[in-house]
């Protein structure tokens, strides 16, 4: 950063005093189901210069995450529905690369369900069919239909109060952020 200024100093010191206020707080893992869940969202045109949407998600293992991520998508999506789409397949790449690992070590995951808030964007997944309205959609992004297909993934709607991948797209208030946390598996030690 070039020249920064007073608003930039302001969220370093914001983000030093939430570091010093939870540093008793720890990612916990516990409970018996060994079993990975993902979770998927996307806002739409957020980053207010490019016009980008963030793609954010989150994958549970065990009562604690063991992935997660926010980053803007590398291209400018048309619509909620493809944005919500690029992000869904990412997270089913991500959720393959999670299963083969997992098989490796010896821990088989027939299927790995990745949670998405948009009916749209499932609708698009789990449909092979020519859609007029997604023509433009680069190649890549339709990897989440074959995995889908294949049964690798099994995409299932969630509500956005639900999705624990929400507050990686988007500023939420504090309740929300609690609860994101506390489901992340992260607790006071």
């Amino acid at each position: 950063m070039a020249n920064p200024g007073e608003e930039h100093w302001n969220a370093v010191k914001r983000v030093l005093r939430y570091i010093k206020g939870t540093s008793d707080v720890a990612l916990c893992f516990g409970g018996s189901k060994f079993i990975v869940r993902g979770y998927v969202d996307s806002d739409y045109a957020g980053d207010l210069d490019k016009r980008k949407s963030t793609t954010g998600y989150v994958f549970k293992l065990a009562g604690g995450v063991v992935s997660w991520l926010s980053k803007l998508q590398t291209v400018v999506a048309l619509s909620t529905t493809e944005a919500e789409y690029m992000a869904a397949t990412q997270a089913c790449k991500e959720a393959i690369w999670i299963q083969r690992l997992l098989e490796e070590l010896g821990h088989k995951q027939n299927k790995i369900t990745v949670y998405c808030d948009s009916q749209s964007a499932l609708h698009i997944a789990r449909n092979p069919a020519f859609h007029s309205r997604t023509k433009h959609i680069g190649v890549q992004y339709h990897f989440v239909r074959e995995v889908v297909e294949k049964g690798d993934v099994d995409l299932e709607k969630i509500c956005t109060k639900d999705n624990l991948a929400d507050v990686m797209t988007k500023p939420v208030n504090t309740d929300k952020f609690v609860w994101s946390r506390s489901s992340y598996g992260l607790s006071a030690t």
